[in-house]
Formats: structure tokens, C-alpha cells, sequence
């Protein structure tokens, strides 16, 4: 008995001592985000000199520049799309940003609290320009490449099994596997969310001579996932992201930050800026959390046109991922 009794104490006395996810974090010095292990482009690249880059990654140091200080900070830990869930519910990683799409299961059984969507996206199709493949009724008969342990390849049945469309599936555990198989000709299209077929398109050896599909057959709103069970840390998560949505609305960049800082009175860009630092504290972190956000990082429209832009090689029009001023669907709660 007094060994069970000991026994009982020892594990309350962990669960006492037990670090919170901030903490951890601070004491730990960095950020640990789980990215794509196999690269994205324009999401998530992994350089030459091993370096990351990319919407997602820049999403991972934001988080790093509230939290820490610095949006150098980071950890990066390359998951697969297996792997993913697992390292977020054992603790190895802090958050996850990797092109997840936000879903009820995910919410529920698996245990995970979904950040507001940072990407709004839907899944898609390619296939050669002249294959003669232009809807999605043009895929009967066809073989898909599609990747395993994805919302993709589930979308995939259901929206050939809702349209009666006979098709074959050739399944992958890894995009690269995906694209090395359709260059062979081993599949006549592959499907995933329709900014990685953007991203992917990049790497074709001729990709002129492969088309994008106009069909979209989900909602795929991608966005940092974290664990259940830590609500602060879940805040903080969450209004990182709010705040790069909230200083583009304010017309607030990494390059007019301080300026703003210094001169501007409206009490809503006050408290963002942590001029009036009372509602920045209330996260336990410092008063100048979320201008650190802006000014290492940037607004949600510097991140977009870093990465997403006109001028890059994976431009994707920002369409639904504009500012609700724009018509879009990126809106920020007030900061009050």
C-alpha cells in the first residue's frame, strides 16, 4: 500500500512540475516546427546550405519572434504526412505547420487544436496538356496517382464514387514517389491540394506540357495545429496568426513598424504594438511580442508576397486568402 501511495505521489507530483509548452519552449531556446520533410516550394524549401525558407516556414518563425524574441529561433523537424500526427502528439514537436488541412477528426479523436486557416485551398487534378483530360469526367478509366495518410486521398473516393467515374488508384507514401510516377507515365493524373500541384508544376522537367485541372473538389483550409490540453499556448498560436491578418488591415510592415509604434494613437494599433502593453501581457509574453511578429517577420501580405507572389516561381493568386477588406476571408478578431 505505501508503495502504490508513493507511487500515486511521485506521478502528481510530475504532473505539478510538468512544463507548460511555453515554457518548454523559452527554456529549450527554440521553436521546434514540424515542416515538410520532403520540401514544398513556396511553402516550405529547404535551401542549399540546409537552410528553410517559405509561407509556412516564415509562419513557424513568427511564432519564434513572440515567443523568443528572435524568428531565428526555430527548429525545423521535416515530417512526413505519417509521421506528422505523431510527433505533435508525443511532444516532439511544439507546432505543426505542414500544409495540414484543419478537419473534424483531427479536431476531435486525434487531439489537436487548428490555429485560423493561414491558407484557404482546394484539391485538384493534373494531367498532360494533351491527354485530352480537362474535367473531371474525363478521368474514367483513368489511373490517379495519389498520396497515402492524406484528407487527398479520401476526397479522392468520394468525389469519383458521388459521380460514378471508375478509376485507379496508385498510391504513394511520399509526393516525390507521386511525381517520379507520373513523369513515367505510370499514372495518367495525380491529385492533391491544388498549391502543391503549383508548387510541384515547378519541378516537372517540361511543365508546359502539363495543365492544372479548373475542378475543385474540397476545402482545404491549411493552418498551424497544436495539442490539446494547453490553452495558453493555443492562444498564443492563434493570435500570431491574427496579427499578421490584423496589421496588414492596418496597414502596419516590417518596414513602417516602428514609425507606427512611435506616432500612431489609435487605440487598436496601441495594443497590437504593445504601446499599451496590458492585452500583450495577458499571454505572458512580453510587451513587444507582436511587434516583433511585424517587424522580424512581416504582415500576412509580405508572407504571401515573399513566398506566393506575382514574383515568384509558385505564384497563386491570393483569391479567398486576401484581407476581408479585399474580399477575402482573412479577418482578425479585436485585440481588446
Amino acid at each position: 500500500m505505501r508503495r502504490l501511495v508513493l507511487a500515486i505521489a511521485v506521478l502528481l507530483l510530475g504532473s505539478a512540475l510538468a512544463q507548460t509548452t511555453l515554457e518548454t519552449v523559452r527554456s529549450r531556446g527554440s521553436l521546434v516546427c514540424g515542416v515538410n520533410s520532403a520540401g514544398l516550394a513556396g511553402f516550405t524549401n529547404i535551401n542549399a546550405d540546409g537552410s528553410y525558407s517559405g509561407f509556412d516556414v516564415d509562419f513557424c518563425r513568427a511564432i519564434a519572434a513572440a515567443v523568443l524574441g528572435d524568428s531565428q529561433a526555430v527548429t525545423f523537424r521535416g515530417l512526413s504526412a505519417q509521421e506528422r500526427f505523431t510527433a505533435l502528439q508525443t511532444g516532439e514537436i511544439d507546432v505543426l505547420i505542414r500544409n495540414t488541412t484543419w478537419t473534424t477528426n483531427r479536431d476531435t479523436a486525434l487531439g489537436f487544436n487548428f490555429a485560423p486557416t493561414t491558407f484557404y485551398d482546394g484539391q485538384g487534378f493534373m494531367a498532360r496538356a494533351n491527354s485530352g483530360i480537362a474535367e473531371i469526367d474525363d478521368l474514367d478509366g483513368t489511373t490517379i496517382c495519389v498520396q497515402s495518410g492524406t484528407t487527398t486521398e479520401l476526397n479522392l473516393a468520394d468525389v469519383m464514387a458521388a459521380n460514378d467515374i471508375e478509376y485507379t488508384p496508385l498510391v504513394f507514401n511520399e509526393q516525390a514517389q507521386i511525381i517520379a510516377a507520373y513523369e513515367e507515365g505510370s499514372c495518367d493524373a495525380w491529385t492533391t491540394d491544388k498549391s502543391g500541384l503549383v508548387s510541384e508544376l515547378t519541378k516537372l522537367a517540361t511543365p508546359a506540357d502539363h495543365a492544372i485541372l479548373e475542378a475543385t473538389i474540397s476545402k482545404e483550409p491549411l493552418g498551424p495545429g497544436v495539442r490539446h490540453g494547453d490553452d495558453q499556448w493555443f492562444d498564443i498560436v492563434k493570435w500570431v496568426v491574427y496579427v499578421t491578418f490584423a496589421a496588414e488591415e492596418y496597414g502596419i510592415s516590417s518596414a513602417n513598424v516602428d514609425q507606427e509604434f512611435i506616432e500612431n494613437e489609435d487605440p487598436n494599433v496601441q495594443r497590437l504594438l504593445g504601446v499599451d502593453p496590458e492585452k500583450v501581457l495577458e499571454f505572458g509574453l512580453e510587451a513587444n511580442a507582436f511587434l516583433n511578429v511585424i517587424k522580424q517577420v512581416g504582415n500576412y501580405a509580405e508572407i504571401y508576397e515573399r513566398n506566393l507572389g506575382e514574383s515568384t516561381p509558385t505564384y497563386i493568386p491570393r483569391g479567398l486568402n486576401e484581407s476581408y477588406v479585399n474580399g477575402g476571408l482573412h479577418y482578425a478578431p479585436p485585440i481588446r
